[in-house]
């Protein structure tokens, strides 16, 4: 079907967000179509802690907005790709000893990818959702994306593995806006979800017990091991190395008269190493499979970077090396963990590119 450029797909998901964001293009005189993705059964998750999204309730709650601003609904079920590119991604990375951001995945392989090809054969010309973020227009072949104006809710982070080429054919309505400005038109519009709560958490693990879960989802018992410390004595004994994160304080435990954090872990050994906390500072990290959302530049330059969600950025050199890339920063950053994103910003707030840490240099 020949692409209608005033014709978007809408991914909605049950929430306040995504309704907004269609409530928005329609009344900018977009032909919208609202989808929500099926993304896993109730069966594969408990679903009884937190606010999960992608329940059926959510799918209710997506068709009652289509509804109301008469839109069609579909639902497309991509729970086997979700199997597949998210949820094996992200157990197999915690069993390489790696704390990995499933979102990405997801917005990489089935908001930007999945999803976008669904729209090309719907012949729409936009895929859109209630991410904030926004994309900017540089002429009529150079587009950007950039952080939210609203800094504290900007999703930018989880962002960066957008193709640089379906940029032009991406929309974020709420870039520009707050959470409090949206929740009014949701509000004013007597949507069903205007006062949902946020999804909490990974929407796969709404009471946040990973190791639980990927026991639960494999079938695979981890075992205990030795929790060591900086000298490779034996201070303790986890309930699994794969249910914790570098960085991590509570629920180590190790009883220690001063405060400790997990600074390190074998998988092979399945030890799980403790440490103070300056023990968790680096120079820099190599991060690879990475994505640029500008010219790949062929010298290293100086950005912005941050390599957790809710990080400030922070001065780094960006060295390109072939599909990887070293970011040496200017001073010494905390937690820096292998699975987490990696993401370059310029002083503007527009991305640069991102890609995964798999390397932490001390």
């Amino acid at each position: 079907m020949e692409k209608n450029g005033k014709r978007v797909l809408v991914a909605m998901s049950g929430g306040v967000d995504s309704s907004v964001a269609a409530w928005l293009l329609k009344e900018q005189g977009y032909e919208c179509i609202g989808v929500t993705m099926k993304l896993f059964g109730s069966e594969a998750v408990g679903l009884d802690k937190g606010h999960p999204c992608c329940t059926l309730d959510d799918v209710v709650d997506a068709k009652e907005v289509a509804r109301r601003m008469g839109i069609p609904h579909y639902v497309f079920n991509f729970s086997e790709d979700f199997e597949e590119k998210v949820i094996r991604r992200f157990i197999d990375a915690y069993e390489r000893g790696e704390t990995p951001n499933p979102c990405i995945d997801c917005n990489r392989f089935l908001k930007f990818d999945r999803l976008h090809r669904r729209a090309q054969e719907l012949g729409c010309g936009y895929v859109a959702t209630g991410h904030y973020a926004r994309i900017l227009a540089e002429g009529a072949d150079s587009f950007r994306l950039a952080k939210a104006a609203d800094l504290s809710r900007d999703q930018s982070y989880v962002l960066y593995p957008i193709p640089r080429g379906q940029l032009a054919h991406t929309l974020f309505p709420l870039g520009g806006m707050s959470k409090g400005a949206v929740r009014e038109i949701a509000e004013r519009e007597g949507f069903v979800n205007a006062r949902k709560h946020d999804s909490q958490d990974i929407c796969f693990v709404p009471d946040g017990d990973y190791l639980a879960f990927m026991e639960r989802h494999t079938g695979k018992t981890y075992p205990a091991g030795d929790i060591v410390d900086m000298d490779g004595k034996v201070v303790g004994r986890h309930r699994g190395a794969a249910g914790l994160t570098i960085g991590q304080r509570r629920g180590v435990g190790v009883s220690s008269s001063g405060r400790i954090y997990v600074c390190g872990k074998c998988m092979a050994d399945n030890t799980v190493t403790v440490g103070p906390e300056e023990a968790l500072y680096s120079t820099g990290c190599i991060a690879a499979d990475w994505n640029w959302l500008i010219p790949v530049p062929d010298a290293p330059f100086a950005a912005l970077a941050k390599t957790r969600y809710r990080q400030t950025e922070q001065p780094a050199a960006i060295i390109p090396e072939g599909d990887r890339v070293r970011l040496s920063f200017a001073r010494p950053q905390r937690a820096v963990t292998p699975g987490q994103a990696a993401v370059a910003y310029d002083e503007n707030g527009v991305v640069l590119g991102g890609g995964a840490i798999i390397e932490v240099i001390k």
